[in-house]
């Protein structure tokens, strides 16, 4: 994400936009406002086209800008700054004061007294995060001997939850229950996919060996050693791993074996979701196995449910397989491998129907149109009432 977003920043100072960061986009109802929002989030998203291909490169571009369409909808004026901004200060008294983690404590100490303080929680709590991050990091060492330290995501220190009087969350019960201890309401927003993919049957005698790793960077906290490790002994399986290897060179030299001189595992690198081998991989894989360490809301493998792909995913992922598929309890190879094997030996007939309840559920939990659903009643039945 942080790549990302560097490489949009850069874009967008050729373009004359030197003080992204600095910048406050304010934005106004067809109506006389009822009120102020102060959102912190994404401010590159009112800044390229919604048709740019970074709108496809993180589900936040497209979300932030549905939150501030929700508020306008519903009459509220919106100042909208990047999460970055730590020069701005509040000018006039808001009604609703919502945030992504980084940037919410200093803001929010600024904020009149009246004003509702929403953090946006896109991730599990920075304690869980880097507790189990390092926990990965430590049993590595362990198996082998190497630390790859610039395989994980750190998230800062922050204490968002305990400034904020409620939280929204677009992961699972993982994420959630990260955030419990401190006692403030918690509201789930499931994370939004733009895959829109209507139902293909696939012929899965073909593909019932066939499996796929899909993620971004930070290799080791997603899991990717441990899936390398694991289907480098399974030579009857196929795996298809899509992510960006050019960008973690220790990483693909500690396991330029499996990744590289393995037969059954296919490196095929980082691949646009919108594009033509990504859906190529999709049609020819049964399963993703995605066996992370901590997510808010694991949006890679829900991607690949909304095409019928079924998942073999850690707890952690904080994706709900709802039956269909495997959540892994601790992402041992032994148990890796009980999941896999069971998924594959399963019948043609129970796995299409596997394939279809994983592509149903996603697709109606996930939509960008559930999405936006889901956030107005939020604001409706938590915000206003409150407010």
């Amino acid at each position: 994400m942080k790549r990302a977003l560097r490489k949009l920043y850069s874009a967008l100072k050729a373009r004359g936009k030197e003080n992204v960061d600095k910048q406050v986009i304010r934005l106004s109802p067809a109506i006389i406002p009822k009120g102020h929002v102060l959102l912190s989030y994404i401010i590159e998203s009112f800044l390229i086209d919604p048709d740019h291909p970074t709108f496809r490169s993180h589900t936040h571009y497209w979300e932030t800008r549905q939150i501030v369409n929700t508020f306008l909808e519903l009459g509220y004026a919106v100042d909208l700054i990047s999460y970055r901004n730590t020069s701005f200060r509040p000018e006039r008294n808001y009604d609703f004061f919502v945030s992504a983690r980084t940037n919410f404590d200093r803001l929010a100490v600024r904020l009149n007294d009246a004003c509702v303080k929403v953090a946006h929680l896109d991730t599990a709590h920075w304690i869980t995060n880097n507790y189990n991050a390092y926990g990965r990091l430590f049993n590595l060492v362990q198996r082998r001997n190497v630390a790859l330290t610039g395989s994980i995501r750190l998230i800062e220190h922050n204490s968002a939850i305990e400034n904020a009087d409620l939280a929204t969350v677009l992961g699972n019960t993982f994420t959630m229950e990260s955030y419990t201890y401190a006692n403030k309401p918690i509201y789930r927003i499931p994370i939004s996919s733009p895959i829109e993919y209507g139902w293909q049957k696939r012929d899965i005698n073909a593909i019932r060996h066939n499996y796929l790793w899909f993620g971004s960077a930070g290799f080791v906290h997603k899991g990717l050693d441990l899936v390398l490790e694991l289907f480098a002994g399974l030579p009857d399986y196929q795996l298809f791993v899509c992510g960006p290897l050019h960008k973690e060179k220790a990483f693909v030299q500690e396991f330029h074996r499996e990744l590289l001189e393995t037969e059954n595992i296919h490196p095929v690198g980082w691949v646009d979701i919108n594009g033509a081998k990504f859906k190529e991989m999709l049609n020819q894989c049964l399963g993703i196995i995605y066996p992370s360490c901590a997510e808010g809301g694991g949006g890679s493998v829900i991607d690949c449910m909304r095409a019928g792909v079924i998942p073999v995913v850690s707890y952690e992922a904080s994706v709900d397989v709802n039956g269909n598929g495997v959540t892994l309890k601790d992402c041992s190879l032994s148990e890796m491998h009980k999941a896999v094997t069971h998924v594959s030996d399963l019948p043609s007939s129970e796995l299409d129907d596997m394939a279809r309840e994983t592509w149903q559920s996603a697709s109606s939990t996930h939509s960008q149109a559930s999405f936006a659903q889901k956030y107005k009643e939020f604001v409706l039945n938590v915000l206003l009432q409150s407010d």
